[in-house]
Formats: C-alpha cells, sequence, structure tokens
C-alpha cells in the first residue's frame, strides 16, 4: 500500500537519466545555434565588401538594402547570442541541481514545456502570472 500513496507525492526534482536526456538536447540545439549565430556574422561581414556596379541609382538602392539586411542579421546574431547565452545558462542549472524548477513557483515545469523550450525558467502559468503584472 506504500507505493500508491507514493505515487500521489508531487515529484520536485529529474531524474539523473532525465537530466542527461536534456542536457543531449541543450548540446545540440547549442551547436545549432552556434552555426547559425556564424553563418549570420558572415552575412553581416559579407555585406559590408559587396558594392560593385557602377549605376548611382541602382547602387543607392542596393546599399540601402544591403543596411536593411546588415541590421535585421545583426538582430537576429544577438537574438541567436542570447539564445546561446540561454543555453548554457540552462547546462548551469543542470549541472548545481536547480535544472526544470521553476523560478516563480517552485514547481517542477513540465518534460513536455523543456523539450520545446530547454532554457526554460519558469511554468507557462507563472510566465502568465508575470506577464500580467
Amino acid at each position: 500500500m506504500g507505493s500508491t500513496a507514493e505515487n500521489h507525492v508531487e515529484k520536485n526534482r529529474y531524474s539523473p537519466e532525465e537530466l542527461q536526456e536534456f542536457k543531449e538536447l541543450i548540446l545540440k540545439k547549442i551547436a545549432e545555434a552556434e552555426r547559425n549565430l556564424e553563418m549570420l556574422n558572415e552575412a553581416v561581414a559579407g555585406s559590408q565588401n559587396d558594392v560593385n556596379d557602377t549605376a548611382p541609382t541602382f547602387k543607392t538602392l542596393e546599399e540601402g538594402s544591403n543596411v536593411l539586411s546588415k541590421e535585421e542579421n545583426s538582430r537576429l546574431a544577438a537574438r541567436q547570442q542570447k539564445f546561446i547565452r540561454d543555453l548554457r545558462a540552462a547546462l548551469i542549472r543542470i549541472e548545481n541541481g536547480t535544472y526544470g524548477i521553476c523560478q516563480a513557483t517552485g514547481k517542477l515545469i513540465p518534460k513536455e514545456r523543456l523539450m520545446v523550450v530547454p532554457h526554460a525558467t519558469m511554468t507557462v502559468e507563472a510566465k502568465l502570472a508575470q506577464k500580467r503584472r
């Protein structure tokens, strides 16, 4: 009968196996984000060296397009850098035993949420409550 009572106890930590699964997912996402960041940085650097046409009107339009593209790529690169920082912070939480615990409520963040947003620090409910304030 003791096992039935144990089934009703709310889990407050992920097992070492689950944490390893999250760690592998996060490492894959970091590698992918770093590749994306490298491509964005190359695109930003490449757009600075690309003004060869001699037709003044076309050149002006192309330069305007390059500036917009460069700004957009820079914005995307900044987002990738933040994403990588957030993922690395999640790895630290795995190491120190706080991964998957909502910072607002102390409850366990559902595994489904962490599989989609592995750097999440709050449950969806806590995040929504925070936005309402």
